[in-house]
């Protein structure tokens, strides 16, 4: 294990076991270059890795602190309560914007999962999500223009997909399997959230089914920053 690592590793666990509480400082640079008897550089790298994985907070001139962690947005994971109603009823400053509505090549997975045929037009609409100004999720949503029609036409100005299907007079929601995992962010990724590589993303598979006729409305994957949230799973 290199020195750097041991650093993090030992941080973490303190961290971990109460020994430093949320916004404490940290020692320096300086004092853990001492203490572990590495060169500065490799403290300051430590810290840097820290940072990156959501542990810490660093304040000009100042030093290291440790980060909230109890802080985080809590989500409850179910399909049928839209993304942006779960937001705005906790009170958060909320925004969407849709970034790309765009027909796909054929897939299978997708195809099949909407239970369309090859012949059949997809687009898929991505919304990058914002609490205070700052990118915490993607929303990418497929869907079948033998459904939505309009897709094409009007997939740019959605925020919010469930105020669409209600448009369309799909008024209840079920949710279809999910399938939870973990991926570091992609070059575009860490753009577009503006966060480092090391913060891995959790990745959540879904569908959207009408509760009355059992239509599938959507296939939906969506990326969320690991550090910004809590999960509640129901």
């Amino acid at each position: 294990m290199s020195q750097e690592m041991e650093i993090v590793n030992k941080l973490m666990s303190s961290i971990g076991s109460g020994k430093y509480n949320a916004h404490d400082r940290l020692p320096s640079e300086n004092e853990i270059a001492d203490q572990y008897n590495v060169p500065r550089i490799t403290a300051r790298k430590a810290y840097e890795r820290l940072e990156e994985l959501g542990y810490i907070y660093k304040k000009h001139g100042k030093g290291s602190y440790v980060k909230d962690r109890y802080q985080q947005i809590e989500l409850v994971l179910t399909g049928d309560v839209s993304f942006s109603q779960k937001m705005t009823e906790k009170g958060y400053n909320f925004q969407s914007k849709t970034i790309f509505c765009k027909e796909i090549k054929y897939n299978e997975k997708i195809y099949n999962y909407l239970e369309t045929a090859k012949e059949d037009k997809i687009f898929k609409v991505g919304r990058l999500r914002y609490i205070d100004h700052q990118p915490i999720a993607l929303h990418i949503s497929y869907v079948a223009k033998s459904v939505f029609h309009d897709i094409d036409e009007v997939g740019k100005d959605i925020t919010s997909m469930f105020q669409y299907y209600h448009s369309k007079g799909y008024t209840e929601f079920i949710s279809k399997p999910s399938i939870l995992s973990v991926s570091f962010p992609t070059e575009s990724q860490r753009k577009l959230f503006n966060c480092p590589f090391l913060i891995p993303l959790l990745v959540l598979e879904s569908g959207c089914m009408d509760k009355e006729t059992g239509k599938v409305l959507e296939y939906l994957k969506i990326y969320y920053r690991s550090d910004c949230f809590s999960y509640v799973i129901q």
